[in-house]
């Protein structure tokens, strides 16, 4: 299987298409957000990325590109991002936010609030997809 750079054009692409074979409502989110994502340090492109979640719908969803209007924005390292949106490490979290490479502008509870939802089978099906496509 391909693998690619985290948040590369490519990836993005596989990931659009492992989202779309994973029916929306078989993992519905309880927590609803619209959280911007500026992730730096990027090892390819013009070293920023500008991203968004998106789980109004009941579905998670990360695209590229800002929304408006959005509850949060959060700022952080491409390493850091890696780890908690595709491997899921909440230690890593923690660790980021205590050295200060996640930095909140908003509702911080609505943040909190999403960081405590577990993983249906669903999405931890399309979580082990997407971490097979990553570099």
């Amino acid at each position: 299987m391909a693998t690619y750079a985290f948040l590369s054009d490519e990836w993005v692409s596989e990931a659009r298409k492992i989202r779309e074979e994973h029916d929306p409502h078989e993992a519905a989110i309880a927590h609803r957000v619209k959280m911007n994502l500026v992730i730096t340090e990027v090892p390819f492109g013009e070293g920023a990325i500008d991203a968004h979640v998106d789980s109004m719908d009941g579905s998670l969803e990360l695209e590229l590109g800002h929304i408006e209007p959005a509850a949060l924005k959060v700022s952080l390292d491409y390493l850091t991002a890696k780890a908690l949106l595709v491997d899921g490490d909440p230690q890593v979290a923690m660790q980021a936010f205590i050295t200060g490479k996640i930095r909140v502008e908003g509702d911080m509870a609505m943040l909190m609030a999403i960081q405590a939802i577990s993983p249906d089978g669903s999405s931890q099906q399309m979580a082990k997809r997407l971490r097979e496509i990553t570099e």
